[in-house]
């Protein structure tokens, strides 16, 4: 691997044509590397469709466990569902049912499994895991994700540990959750004694939803030795369900502004999807 290395993702592709939209155009025509798609999101099938006109594209793997539609009918995963059939929005008190209950546990492993069957069957090759909400970080879903994901090719899963240090050259940031930041170290660290590949470090934790042109670029020019993600939610415009107050059109003009492709190339920056890094080097 390069002295530095960069993946730039867009979450939540698939679930709105906006998001697809901008991510197809962020990819085309900015630095976008690879995308993060929800199986079970509203416009699956027009992601799916553009991924598959932009091989160079690298298409992960979404994981929704909460505040989204199942894979699964509902009836199956009655200890995960509300009664609207959707997921609970309350991850505290779901991470708590999926530690404590078994029949929770056997729900969650059924429909983790059954997310991977699907984006399976959209034959894309899986670039990376991760899920909605970082809920990756709760030991019953990693765990699940371990035991499932590398009978599907899971090769590189994100593990939200953000230099927060690094963000305050660039502005004033608040400090971030330390059991947060403590939890994803452990589960970088849990993920590759499993063999995985995981970023060094992500951004894109403190500025969700306004990570807009001077932050993008500042994080560009202060990028840090080893491999960087930097996730994204980028969308051409509103959509239903979109999270208040997220700049969405801010980062899709940061992803495509003229000069963050300039300070990649500038930088000499090894830049690419996952997959690019996860695969053995070509023979000489």
């Amino acid at each position: 691997m390069q002295d530095r290395s960069l993946i730039v993702t867009a979450d939540d592709f698939g679930a709105s044509p906006q998001i697809n939209e901008a991510v197809e155009q962020a990819h085309r025509e900015g630095i976008l590397s690879a995308a993060s798609l929800m199986v079970s999101g509203d416009a699956v099938a027009d992601a799916v469709a553009r991924a598959r006109a932009m091989p160079g594209l690298g298409v992960g793997l979404h994981l929704v466990l909460v505040e989204g539609r199942p894979t699964l009918p509902p009836e199956r995963i009655p200890a995960l569902v509300d009664g609207t059939g959707m997921f609970r929005r309350d991850m505290a008190r779901s991470a708590t049912r999926m530690f404590f209950d078994p029949a929770a546990r056997a729900q969650l492993r059924a429909e983790v499994e059954a997310q991977f069957v699907a984006f399976a069957a959209t034959g894309l090759p899986l670039d990376h895991v991760n899920a909605h909400k970082h809920f990756q970080l709760h030991p019953t879903i990693a765990s699940a994700v371990l035991r499932i994901g590398k009978r599907y090719g899971m090769r590189a899963v994100r593990a939200p540990v953000e230099d927060r240090a690094l963000l305050r050259r660039i502005e004033p940031t608040p400090p971030g959750g330390r059991i947060e930041h403590l939890t994803a170290r452990l589960l970088r660290r849990r993920l590759r004694r499993a063999g995985l590949v995981v970023p060094d470090q992500v951004f894109g934790l403190a500025w969700t939803g306004a990570l807009d042109t001077p932050r993008l670029r500042g994080l560009l020019d202060h990028l840090p030795p080893g491999l960087t993600e930097i996730y994204t939610h980028p969308a051409t415009g509103s959509y239903p369900g979109a999270a208040p107050g997220y700049r969405y059109a801010d980062e899709l003009a940061a992803l495509t502004a003229p000069l963050a492709k300039a300070a990649v190339s500038r930088e000499g920056v090894a830049h690419g999807h996952f997959r690019r890094f996860t695969s053995p080097p070509p023979s000489p």
